[in-house]
């Protein structure tokens, strides 16, 4: 459902409490109390059929006894009667519920089963059950047991616990910091976390959304929403269990590296999310996004009168990936007027104990006049000749003369000692207070990391080479033959087949039975002047190396041999259960200065599956260094896994040793994202060692696992993805009326040139049509938004001329958060009218509605676009006038079941 109805959780005309009891506790009893003492301005009523009245408020039997209908019901009834409770409430006609009752418990049988038939069938809203309540301070609402009723701000928090939410308000509190909205899910039967993201990126009163988030049950849904939310405002997020290891019957190096935590992760980092590690860094979030806005850049100059303090802060600045901002000449000099001869002459301006307000004064405008910088650190520690209060009054000063001049200069402060009516200046003027120099830089950031997360969304990937062909249906035949033999891990032949459809290099794996035989096979290789390597071959051990079943560089039949023959033996003797197959040959791969690295596919319980890459060999799980990413992957992205493990750093080029070939690796990670999405039924995939050095990569060694593709995710596309992959199901080739061949895609976010260069080929005349204004620059994120979808809840159709490879023209619709109408939009080249592109991709854009599972299409088009309006016509949109704007009309098309 989405963000249907919630506006009657935050913003109700009335409110009615069923529950409340005269019993000190009784958390009805609470949540009326703070009600009528919150100064909510509509309905509060009370129904209890058990008293006449409560503190003096009198009490109605039944809620439709109330005499007028509650838009939201806040239920503290017994679990056994709140799913009754929830239909007497959608008789009288409420929209939405917060159900405060704890014990409901799971399942089928369970109350929350019942109060879940009740929501579901009637489009009932439910926050909770077990659940703190909701606080909407904008609209003076307090339906919560909370303690204290927190001001009214522009932060929203979302939390999974109610203890946690409470924390964090009466850490705010004191702090002057307000919120749009506080919500604890509790149990979360129905409104859930993808919810709340959706209506708090639209919500006027917040400006950025804090999670406390200990698991996700719907993981495409929350990436969806989570992406969404992130390309307009911060998302911090706190996750607890960051050290819970993965699954005991893990059997591959990859599956044992790709942690739950490590998987979240991942999917926070690909939505934009802001991930902080502990209540502290998460007030230390709040402060800093509840008073600053965005940071251009990860300079930071600091001004002290404490020298020592100034370079722990430098120190923190560049552990967490900060930069020291330079002094220009001219701050220098202004500052050289401002400070005695003894003052630091270098970042961190050291202004000597004796500093008074007129000097921070002076050394805050330099710095905020200097362009070498992006934000300020004031920090005063106090001295027997300081005054913190003067100089807070002085910072205050600095930053109004310059907000004077224009967009104010991100500013923090530290005023240690927290002198408190210092910190009360600070605060009312704007400026984020920290205890500590370390709590400071971590908040500065925070705001780096956000605007490089908001870049990193926007991002073109580099489009792939043109000979990027896999062979899907090569793939799947082997999947199919081995799920055929009952197989859950490929055969070495078969996984050799299985790299060739998807071009990943891999060195020739020849089975043998015996000794013998293995000397045979290796005969051809070592006579071609080669040395082989014999491995064991057992389906039962993941690892050789554990039962020492490697044998190297072996130049000679008897020494091949004999390697087979003490590989078997000691196999059988140290794994006396386990299926002995033979030994496998190989060529001796000679590659002395490549890398040994990791990568491969590991299946998520929540996400599905994951692309894990890291540093390789015997000793990776101990080593640990491993990065993760969610699926689908374009080189960017890839690039940007590998960049994100410290064996990326000896990919470079190092004394005699050449830098790898760090593109060719990122192709390799984009194929098995690819094959990941084009085979469901594969289950885990363990290349170790995959060599790469400056000739490209090799694998030498893989497992993969396949078992029948199982439903992780019910919906459109992919079954397992938590990111919708791209939709190839919509590619089809079309015939246009001049005779010309096209072929229509999605659009892909490697488009970015191509709509550039469409749009130069588009009048004037038709961009103000199609857009409602004159547009004359088309910038990056203008063309990033384009190109850049998410395929869950939008879709764009690209048409090409099949023979020039141009772009003739595309259509677009994204879905509202409740799948229930979509937005279209439609463009054709100016010099192509008439020629029934139009027409064709608004059909395939009404096929796509349908995929969504909307009820309506809708759009607007001026009133003078008549080409666009008879089309519509045709097509049995309704088209009326815009009774907002008489210029525009509207049109909609009914595409619902049935229609």
């Amino acid at each position: 459902m989405s963000t249907y109805a919630l506006q009657s959780v935050f913003a109700p005309a009335s409110v009615a409490v069923v529950g409340a009891s005269p019993r000190e506790r009784s958390l009805g009893r609470l949540v009326l109390q703070q009600l009528r003492e919150g100064g909510f301005a509509g309905p509060v009523a009370l129904v209890n059929p058990h008293y006449r009245d409560i503190d003096g408020m009198a009490a109605a039997p039944r809620l439709d006894a109330l005499g007028f209908a509650p838009e939201l019901v806040v239920i503290a009834a017994p679990p056994q009667d709140v799913a009754a409770v929830a239909q007497a409430a959608v008789d009288a006609g409420a929209r939405a519920a917060i159900v405060l009752t704890r014990g409901m418990g799971a399942g089928a049988g369970s109350h929350n089963e019942a109060l879940q038939a009740v929501a579901r069938a009637h489009g009932l809203r439910i926050v909770g059950p077990n659940c703190l309540g909701v606080i909407a301070p904008h609209a003076s609402l307090f339906a919560s047991f909370a303690a204290h009723r927190p001001l009214a701000g522009d932060l929203a928090l979302v939390s999974q616990s109610g203890a946690v939410a409470a924390g964090v308000l009466e850490w705010a509190r004191p702090r002057g910091i307000g919120f749009s909205a506080v919500v604890a899910l509790g149990d979360a039967i129905d409104v859930d976390f993808a919810d709340l993201l959706d209506y708090f990126a639209v919500d006027r009163h917040t400006r950025a959304i804090l999670l406390y988030l200990e698991h996700v049950r719907d993981a495409r849904k929350f990436l969806s929403a989570a992406r969404a939310a992130a390309r307009g405002k911060p998302v911090v997020v706190v996750k607890p269990g960051r050290h819970v290891r993965a699954p005991v019957d893990a059997q591959t190096h990859i599956a044992r590296l790709a942690t739950p935590d490590a998987a979240y992760d991942a999917a926070f980092r690909r939505a934009g999310l802001l991930r902080v590690h502990a209540l502290d860094e998460l007030f230390a979030a709040a402060e800093t996004l509840s008073h600053l806005g965005n940071v251009p850049g990860k300079r930071l100059a600091l001004l002290t009168n404490g020298a020592g303090t100034g370079m722990l802060a430098l120190d923190r600045l560049v552990d967490l990936g900060g930069v020291p901002a330079s002094l220009s000449q001219q701050t220098t000099e202004a500052l050289d007027r401002a400070c005695p001869r003894g003052w630091s002459h270098g970042n961190p301006v050291d202004m000597l104990g004796d500093a008074d307000g007129e000097r921070y004064f002076a050394g805050l405008q330099a710095l905020l006049a200097d362009r070498d910088n992006d934000a300020v650190l004031a920090m005063h520690v106090p001295t027997a000749l300081s005054q913190p209060q003067d100089t807070a009054d002085a910072v205050v000063r600095a930053l109004q003369a310059q907000a004077g001049g224009g967009a104010r200069k991100p500013t923090l402060a530290v005023w240690m000692g927290g002198d408190a009516q210092a910190l009360s200046t600070l605060n009312d003027a704007g400026v984020p207070t920290y205890a500590t120099e370390a709590e400071a830089v971590r908040g500065f950031m925070y705001l780096v990391r956000h605007r490089e997360a908001q870049q990193a969304l926007m991002e073109t990937p580099p489009s792939l080479p043109q000979d990027f062909v896999v062979d899907g249906a090569a793939a799947q035949a082997v999947v199919a033959d081995a799920l055929a033999n009952g197989e859950e891990w490929l055969q070495p032949g078969a996984v050799a087949r299985l790299f060739a459809a998807y071009g990943i290099a891999f060195v020739p794996s020849l089975p043998a039975r015996d000794a013998d035989e293995a000397a045979r096979i290796a005969a051809p290789l070592l006579e071609a002047g080669g040395a082989v390597a014999v491995k064991l071959l057992s389906p039962d051990v993941m690892h050789k190396s554990d039962v020492d079943g490697v044998r190297l560089n072996l130049g000679s039949a008897d020494a091949v041999r004999e390697a087979a023959e003490d590989i078997v033996r000691r196999a059988r003797a140290r794994r006396p259960g386990a299926r002995i197959d033979g030994v496998l040959v190989q060529p001796m791969v000679q590659r002395p200065k490549a890398r040994e690295v990791i990568a491969g596919i590991a299946d998520d319980a929540v996400f599905g599956p994951v692309i894990v890459f890291g540093r390789g060999g015997t000793a990776v799980e101990v080593i640990d260094d491993k990065a993760l990413a969610l699926p689908p992957l374009d080189l960017r992205l890839a690039k940007e896994l590998v960049g994100r493990t410290r064996v990326s750093r000896i990919l470079k080029a190092y004394r005699d040793v050449p830098a790898a070939d760090e593109d060719a690796l990122a192709l390799v990670l984009v194929k098995l994202a690819q094959l990941a999405a084009d085979i469901p039924a594969l289950r885990e995939l363990d290349i170790n060692p995959l060599l790469v050095d400056a000739d490209g990569v090799v694998a030498l060694d893989a497992r993969v696992a396949v078992a029948p593709s199982r439903q992780l995710h019910r919906g459109r596309g992919h079954p397992r993805f938590a990111i919708l992959p791209y939709p190839k199901e919509w590619e089809r080739n079309i015939t246009l009326a001049d005779g010309r061949e096209a072929f229509v895609r999605p659009v892909r976010p490697e488009d970015d040139a191509m709509f550039r260069a469409f749009f130069a080929r588009v009048s004037a005349e038709d961009l103000r049509l199609r857009f409602f204004r004159a547009v004359r620059d088309f910038s990056h994120d203008f063309i990033a938004r384009l190109v850049q979808l998410d395929y869950a809840r939008s879709m764009a159709l690209v048409a090409i001329d099949t023979a020039s490879g141009e772009m003739l023209g595309a259509v677009r619709l994204l879905a509202d958060a409740n799948f229930d109408r979509g937005e279209y939009g439609i463009m054709v080249r100016s010099d192509l009218k008439g020629a029934g592109i139009g027409w064709q991709l608004m059909e395939a854009m009404i096929e796509v509605a349908h995929w969504l599972g909307l009820n309506l299409i809708e759009g607007q088009v001026l009133r003078e676009n008549s080409t666009m309006l008879s089309m519509c016509r045709h097509l049995g949109f309704d088209v009326v006038p815009d009774p907002d704007d008489a210029m525009v009309m509207l049109v909609a098309l009914p595409v619902g079941k049935g229609k």
